[in-house]
């Protein structure tokens, strides 16, 4: 028995009114504190015992001890079933707007059901009637219409066109009762026509109901499918009405075309219609083609039939035993093979799309007459959709190949151009195509960009005569209306133009099969070749001795105001792609901030065959990019919401640097299934942007976050840009904008995948106090790498033997460490702050706040009390944000609530005494340059650099005095380093066990790029 929806259930519990449906049975109740008592119906009640609660909608007799709520009412007066109840309180008026009725309900009790049939109709109005109602079910039932999702039946015409049902076993609610001589007469009737069986139960009860009707609309024969769980042992899954099978399924097929797919039961017959093959019909089983169907197919002439049987033994027995009765009456039979044991629908549903795989196996239908095949176009009627050459491998790795009884049908051609007898004239705007003295014009085939749309105009001549049209050369009717008035006015045989236009729709498919893919697939990135002078200035710019300030100066001149340091550690991040372990960014705001104008004018700057930008990414999308289509590019999702469903490949693109994954696919030779693996290569740079304030734990230790400048004076500032670019200044610096992008893009094209060693690595110090500082200090000393990397052409090319490979590297220098040291108080100081920063920043201007009304009113912190509005005046954010972070702020105990309970106005007090420092964030626990450059210097004067090593424990404490100050840039390489010599810049790594290994501290290995120009 079908269930009923549990959504159902609870909406008629909360939503009926059990007090009314009380009254409604004709009984006073009367007020008794919360609940209402009166007499019970069930028993002889003198005093009243009958107890209705309102506030819980139930009801509960102390005398007879029965209760429960609106539906137990309903069985319990009218004497039904659970479901009956339910069904009656789903039908009754008063429940019509789902809601509790506003007053009592007019009648005595909750009313029938109203008949779904009428009782005077004669039995082929009363099976219409019955598949009408099952039909009306279908559409109301979650489990029917997900049965057909499960199958793969999900075409938004399916359930209309052949007015498919399913029965729950409700019709007989809504019968007379069959103690009454209406409920038996019309039960007898419905007995009589096989909707029902002897025991008075629905004969298809719980089956997805397929009716089969001819031209007037009048029913034949009914088939039921079984879709619960739970049957029991022995029960059929395939029901059809009593007697003789009657009728031929989709009857319109035969009249539409003379080819007809045949298959062994309905289910497959409907997936072959939804995947787009509409001359589709079926048999009644493998022993239930009938003599209807054979006198259907010769009265609309069809002239071949592809049998589509399951492919088990029992279809091939009843394929070969049918093939024979239509040979022997004219018809031509081919046999479309599935993989062994497999029909129709479970192939289509393990090898999607359909319309291709089952395309795939029409075109290798293997001819069943003796002998050659008949010199025919197979099955132009269908609507079939081109396989590319992938799918179609796909296919044939699920599909052995078959031993064809004769020579198979003749395939469609591949993308790369059909072999045809014939002429073909291809150009931009038209294709001509000639058989003997007969001429086809094509034009309008560029416009088709869908595989199911092929609608072209058509000129046909032979000789002086000629007929011309516009149609679908998918579309059967408009095909056949072509063909028979170009006959006539061509004076050629119906069939030869029929030949004809079967081979023009081949090649018409082969050029739109090379025309879509052109179309779809990715351009492969151009080398894009540097000018001399451009190449000049790119060098001058990578030479610069302020490189760093240049790059700041120059995101100034392309109109973004602010955000110095976030400019220059984008520009960073995103020239880190060289590295073999990229940094990643995450850019944090609120909505309209400018989160998305900072990602922008970072990516403008990098070469545009290096970055690849996405609104989304699906859950699996990243498996499939390509293998190497994302190395050392830049990876951009414009929200970081977007890539949700991605966000584990992600992660772990991030983290190991490649993706697998592992599928599965049936070997070509023994059918077996085998894993095929997809891998997509690292590294790649991540670019995001979120408006979300809490960020995820594991997307925040992987990625560097950048918070956008919200106070009042960047908006100020963009307000002047905005204003500016109105100007003429602001036309001028538009058209300078072009020169500087390109400049950068150049530059960047110029950087070479060098490794990069550190040689201070093993004095630099970092804090330690937590394990998520593991990864904060690897994206600390990235950034140290990416700064070596961006100054390389200021810094001497050394080289190193390892195993007898060379390997080319540059050396961080001490400005390096400086200009890293500058931007990571900044950026890691932030991420290792317990507070996010918009959070900070109110409560930063919390402080500053009470600080002055302290001061003002001459009182003490503790007595100082604020509101939200206060909060919203001092920080100008909306009530919703100052929630969010005063939420926090209270849940961290940097704000105490006084009170706000029952209707009262929040008060806060400040705890926070602004210990810690509220400026500028910084990282505790950096080595200070100057105390490196004096170890430095020590080192030197003791044996040189080549010899230097650091002290036995990293700097601590006072000895790591963050530096915040200054402006971010390079120096130009110290001229000792430039002088060394080539002796003393190339250094040899035995790999031997008795060798001395010269060890360095870090190197990053980033693979020599050729670098353009």
């Amino acid at each position: 028995m079908a269930r009923i929806p549990e959504a159902d259930i609870e909406r008629l519990k909360n939503d009926v009114a059990v007090e009314r449906l009380v009254e409604s049975a004709g009984i006073a109740l009367k007020r008794s504190g919360k609940d209402r008592i009166g007499t019970c119906p069930f028993h002889e009640d003198g005093e009243p015992s009958l107890v209705v609660t309102p506030l819980k909608n139930l009801w509960h007799c102390f005398g007879c001890q029965t209760g429960g709520g609106p539906i137990d009412w309903v069985m319990k007066l009218r004497g039904v079933s659970f479901r009956h109840a339910v069904e009656l309180l789903k039908a009754d008026p008063a429940l019509a707007a789902q809601g509790v009725p506003a007053a009592p309900l007019k009648h005595a009790s909750v009313r029938s059901l109203p008949p779904p049939l009428a009782f005077d109709a004669d039995d082929q109005a009363l099976l219409a009637q019955t598949v009408g109602y099952y039909h009306e079910t279908l559409k109301q039932s979650p489990d029917a219409l997900a049965y057909l999702q499960a199958r793969g039946l999900e075409h938004p015409e399916l359930v209309a066109h052949f007015k498919l049902g399913y029965a729950n076993r409700t019709l007989g609610l809504r019968l007379p009762d069959k103690t009454r001589k209406a409920g038996a007469d019309i039960r007898a009737r419905l007995e009589r026509i096989g909707i029902y069986r002897e025991s008075g139960h629905e004969h298809f009860n719980g089956s997805l109901v397929v009716p089969v009707m001819d031209e007037q609309g009048q029913v034949g024969e009914v088939y039921g499918r079984k879709i619960t769980d739970g049957l029991r042992k022995g029960t059929p899954l395939h029901l059809y009405l009593p007697g003789p099978h009657r009728g031929v399924w989709n009857h319109q097929a035969l009249a539409a075309s003379t080819e007809i797919i045949l298959c062994e039961s309905l289910i497959d017959a409907i997936t072959f219609w939804c995947a787009g093959y509409r001359n589709v019909t079926a048999s009644y089983g493998i022993e239930g083609f009938t003599e209807d169907h054979m006198a259907a197919f010769k009265a609309h002439g069809t002239a071949r039939v592809l049998i589509a049987y399951d492919r088990d033994d029992a279809g091939e027995r009843a394929a070969d035993k049918l093939a024979e009765r239509l040979i022997a009456a004219g018809i031509d039979c081919y046999r479309i093979q599935f993989p062994k044991g497999m029909d129709a629908n479970e192939y289509a549903l393990k090898v999607q799309p359909a319309v291709k795989s089952l395309g795939a196996l029409i075109r290798k239908a293997i001819w069943m007459g003796n002998g050659a095949p008949p010199d025919c176009i197979p099955f132009l009627a269908a609507k079939e959709v081109p396989a590319s050459p992938a799918e179609e491998n796909l296919a044939a790795k699920l599909i052995p190949a078959p031993t064809p009884i004769a020579a198979p049908l003749p395939a469609s051609p591949a993308p790369g151009g059909p072999s045809f007898a014939m002429d073909a004239d291809v150009n931009d705007n038209e294709v001509v195509l000639s058989f003997a003295e007969r001429r086809y014009r094509v034009r309008g085939l560029s416009k088709n960009l869908a595989y199911d749309v092929l609608k072209v105009n058509v000129l046909a001549s032979n000789g002086d005569a000629f007929h011309v049209d516009t149609f679908d050369l998918y579309n059967a009717r408009a095909r056949t209306s072509y063909i028979t008035q170009a006959a006539v006015e061509l004076r050629i045989a119906e069939d030869t133009l029929k030949t004809d236009l079967g081979r023009v729709l081949l090649k018409l498919e082969a050029l739109q099969e090379m025309q879509i893919q052109g179309a779809l697939k990715p351009k492969e990135p151009q080398a894009v070749t540097m000018g001399a002078l451009d190449r000049e200035a790119a060098l001058a710019l990578l030479t610069a001795p302020d490189l760093l300030a240049r790059i700041a100066d120059d995101f100034d001149a392309c109109g973004i105001v602010g955000e110095a340091t976030n400019k220059l550690v984008g520009y960073l991040a995103a020239t880190s792609r060289r590295l073999d372990a990229p940094l990643a960014i995450v850019i944090q705001s609120s909505s309209a901030a400018g989160k998305s104008s900072l990602m922008d004018a970072v990516l403008a700057l990098m070469p545009e065959e290096e970055r690849v930008k996405y609104s989304a990414m699906t859950g699996q999308s990243l498996f499939y990019m390509g293998e190497t289509n994302l190395k050392h590019k830049i990876l951009a999702i414009v929200e970081e919401e977007g890539a949700s469903r991605a966000s584990y490949a992600l992660k772990l693109l991030q983290s190991e640097g490649e993706l697998t994954i592992a599928t599965t696919g049936a070997d070509p030779k023994t059918g077996n299934l085998v894993t095929q693996e997809y891998r997509v290569e690292g590294p790649v740079m991540m670019f995001l942007t979120t408006t979300a304030i809490d960020i995820d734990e594991e997307l925040m230790n992987r990625c560097l976050v950048l918070t956008v400048d919200e106070d009042r004076e960047q908006t100020r500032a963009i307000h002047r840009l905005q204003r500016e670019k109105r100007t003429l200044q602001g036309l001028v610096r538009k058209e300078q904008k072009q020169r500087i992008l390109e400049l950068h893009r150049n530059a960047q094209r110029l950087l070479k995948k060098l490794a990069v060693v550190n040689p201070y690595a093993d004095q630099l110090t970092f804090l330690d106090d937590r394990t998520r500082t593991r990864r904060d200090h690897e994206k600390y000393l990235t950034l140290i790498d990416t700064i070596a990397l961006l100054h390389q052409f200021q810094r001497p090319l050394k080289s190193a033997t390892v195993a007898g490979q060379d390997i080319e590297y540059i050396e961080v220098t001490i400005d390096d460490i400086e200009a890293a040291n500058r931007l990571a108080h900044e950026v890691l100081g932030r991420s290792l702050d317990e507070l996010p920063p918009q959070t900070r920043r109110v409560l930063a201007a919390l402080h500053g706040w009470v600080e002055g009304v302290t001061l003002e009113r001459q009182v003490r912190r503790a007595d100082v009390r604020f509101t939200r509005s206060d909060v919203r005046r001092v920080s100008s954010l909306s009530d919703t944000q100052c929630c969010i972070h005063v939420e926090r702020l209270v849940a961290l105990e940097y704000v105490l609530v006084h009170r706000g309970t029952r209707g009262q106005s929040f008060e806060y007090e400040l705890l926070y005494d602004g210990s810690g420092g509220s400026g500028a964030p910084f990282v505790a626990g950096l080595i200070e340059v100057d105390a490196l450059k004096s170890k430095t210097t020590t080192a030197s004067s003791r044996g040189g650099m080549d010899k230097f090593t650091g002290p036995s424990r990293p700097h601590h404490g006072d000895d790591s005095v963050p530096i915040r100050s200054g402006e971010c840039g390079g120096e130009p390489a110290a001229s000792g380093a430039a002088a060394e010599s080539a002796g003393a810049d190339r250094k040899t790594l035995p790999l031997s066990a008795a060798s001395k290994v010269v060890s360095y501290p870090h190197i990053s290995l980033a693979a020599a790029a050729v670098s353009a120009g």
